[in-house]
């Protein structure tokens, strides 16, 4: 059966409310729908420890730095209502821009430090935009349970730094990123690449796995970065913004993978910025 869109705040409260007094768990699984596997294992993870989900899908406009990047960002309500179909979710809330940000608006929810170094440094303004955003879903939708992937990496630690913060009494658990066959992480950006592009874009996962590897062995870093440099551009990518080595659980920089860690890329490929992430040392 598909689940009911629901559009109005007040519908949305009004079945959360029922649910409350019944003393459920409710889940949230926020997203900007075209809806791949990756957001489908998280509705899975979802409905495995909730007993009642709520998808959201809301195309954040407050999270996009560039406006092309923004009006080309895949809009497929109707195939994603037919993905969650299967999985028996409780609602999906798709409130219009003006529900999230009615006139007038004045507000934004900024997490310093953690979202000022890597996405933040090249998508100024984005993780305000994130943040914000999840914050007004959190309280909207009263969940007890926020559902993420750990391929948004940054993203997950900022949500996880503004839960405690603004003690927003929410759980926010983060869920093994999901591959396709090749290794490419799944992302909607991805149904932008030709099939030529999708092919090279696996090299972003096998330089990261080789990276990893070469760490294991006690290779310097700063050789590690730069042989995964050169096999981005063997591999006829673009900008690399960024191929770093970070704290697993501040993201601060670290020279190796004696505690545990993140190396993370955002790399651009035929006119599509993809990015990605693994554990390294202690954190694998």
């Amino acid at each position: 059966m598909t689940a009911p869109i629901i559009r109005a705040l007040s519908d949305l409260r009004a079945l959360h409310a029922g649910w409350i007094r019944a003393g459920e768990v409710v889940g949230v699984v926020p997203t900007m729908g075209a809806l791949h596997q990756g957001h489908l294992a998280l509705v899975e993870a979802a409905k495995a420890s909730c007993d009642r989900v709520i998808v959201t899908i809301f195309v954040n406009p407050k999270q996009f730095n560039n406006a092309e990047d923004l009006a080309k960002y895949p809009r497929t309500e109707t195939e994603d209502a037919a993905k969650l179909a299967p999985f028996g979710v409780d609602a999906v809330f798709v409130p219009e821009p003006d529900e999230i940000y009615p006139e007038g608006y004045a507000t934004t929810v900024a997490v310093s430090g953690i979202s000022d170094e890597l996405e933040g440094a090249f998508r100024p303004g984005h993780f305000d935009g994130v943040s914000t955003v999840v914050a007004k879903l959190f309280l909207m939708t009263g969940a007890h349970k926020a559902f993420f992937g750990e391929k948004d990496y940054q993203q997950l630690m900022l949500v996880r730094r503004m839960v405690r913060d603004l003690n927003i009494p929410i759980d926010v658990i983060g869920c093994p990123t999901v591959r396709e066959p090749s290794g490419l992480a799944m992302s909607s950006r991805n149904l932008r690449l030709s099939d030529d592009a999708k092919a090279r874009a696996a090299k972003l996962y096998q330089t990261l796995q080789t990276a990893a590897d070469q760490l294991a062995q006690h290779t310097p870093w700063q050789a590690v970065q730069a042989e995964a440099l050169a096999a981005l551009e063997a591999a006829e990518f673009g900008e690399v913004e960024y191929f770093d080595l970070r704290c697993a659980n501040t993201l601060a920089k670290v020279s190796d993978g004696a505690q545990p860690a993140r190396l993370l890329v955002a790399a651009w490929l035929d006119g599509v910025r993809l990015i990605d992430n693994i554990a390294v040392g202690s954190d694998l």
